[in-house]
């Protein structure tokens, strides 16, 4: 199971808004087949594992582990709970039940039925931090928020009017990553018209993620690079809607301007959003108690007058060392 893990694990960033599973064949104690879902629409990790065994092989005496519950529904792909049966294994372990409606133990029921031992529960604890972002999304009905910010060693996040940078090479390359591994990327009013950003993922060969401005009142110009180059943009914003080339308008009505747009990404799909704006954005998250992931960097340089960082209490839960810079890390208890 723990090899289904590792497996899993290389999906990250591609697999949204499926979830990351890996699939691994034993039989006679020794791995036959094994298999992850890579993208999202691609075959799922029981048919790349079952893919790689010879047809003629007997393995009615094998066991199948997978580190989330067989789909048992027709998505993209067809059911994997019925290829596992129509390969007529005698087992499957299984990490975790799948939360999804169209799932929820009906793949583990209709194995059962079909006559294969199945059991649930092996490292569930680890399968389910692995795939906290499809479990928030369908539990908590909202993407996995990870809030991030860099700040100098004297609490100052930037200047207004002024691209201060705070962070070494390492530490850009290292957010680069981060934004690739999410879905989304979001930024305030003040962050895109100070920092005029790019938000893409130039630095580090990966996807880029989907640009998200929550722009209540419409403030930013239309003339900085969000709204010139060449990426998608979707601005969420109060009074209007529709679509001007690849910029979308949604338009949030509710008083409750970020939880009514975090409704709104969970209904277009977005599993997790990686907050990269200023202190007012991120102050309005903490408040609202609407985070999961704190990355907070740390440099060396002192600015002195500026920006305070947002009000952050947090008590250190792990951190590293990213050249000079150093990196804070806190998680939100389930």
């Amino acid at each position: 199971m723990r090899r289904c893990l590792e497996l899993a694990a290389r999906g990250l960033g591609n697999t949204q808004s499926n979830p990351m599973v890996g699939c691994v064949i034993v039989l006679n104690d020794a791995i036959i087949g094994e298999g992850y879902h890579e993208k999202y629409g691609e075959a799922h990790a029981e048919v790349n594992a079952f893919a790689q065994l010879d047809p003629a092989l007997d393995i009615s005496q094998a066991t199948v582990y997978v580190s989330l519950e067989p789909c048992a529904h027709f998505g993209k792909t067809p059911p994997c709970c019925d290829l596992i049966i129509q390969k007529q294994v005698k087992r499957a372990v299984i990490a975790m039940k799948d939360p999804f409606p169209k799932v929820d133990g009906e793949g583990i029921k209709r194995m059962q039925t079909a006559g294969i031992e199945v059991e649930v529960g092996l490292l569930e604890e680890e399968a389910r931090a692995l795939n906290k972002r499809f479990l928030t999304y369908h539990l908590k009905k909202r993407p996995y928020i990870i809030l991030k910010w860099m700040q100098s060693s004297d609490g100052i996040i930037g200047r207004k009017g002024v691209q201060v940078p705070i962070s070494n090479q390492l530490s850009s390359k290292l957010v680069h990553r981060w934004r690739a591994e999410e879905q989304a990327i979001l930024i305030g009013p003040e962050t895109a018209i100070n920092d005029n950003p790019s938000l893409t993922t130039r630095k580090y060969p990966g996807k880029n993620p989907i640009r998200i401005l929550l722009d209540r009142n419409l403030r930013v110009p239309t003339s900085l690079k969000l709204f010139t180059d060449e990426e998608a943009l979707w601005v969420f914003n109060a009074s209007k809607a529709g679509t001007e080339g690849k910029i979308q308008y949604f338009q949030i009505a509710e008083e409750d301007f970020i939880s009514s747009s975090l409704k709104k990404l969970h209904e277009l799909g977005i599993c997790s959003v990686l907050v990269e704006g200023g202190t007012s954005i991120h102050n309005a998250f903490l408040d609202a108690g609407l985070w999961d992931q704190v990355r907070l960097g740390v440099a060396e340089m002192e600015l002195k007058e500026g920006v305070t960082a947002p009000n952050w209490p947090g008590v250190t839960q792990l951190s590293e060392k990213v050249g000079t810079d150093e990196w804070f890390y806190f998680f939100k208890p389930a």
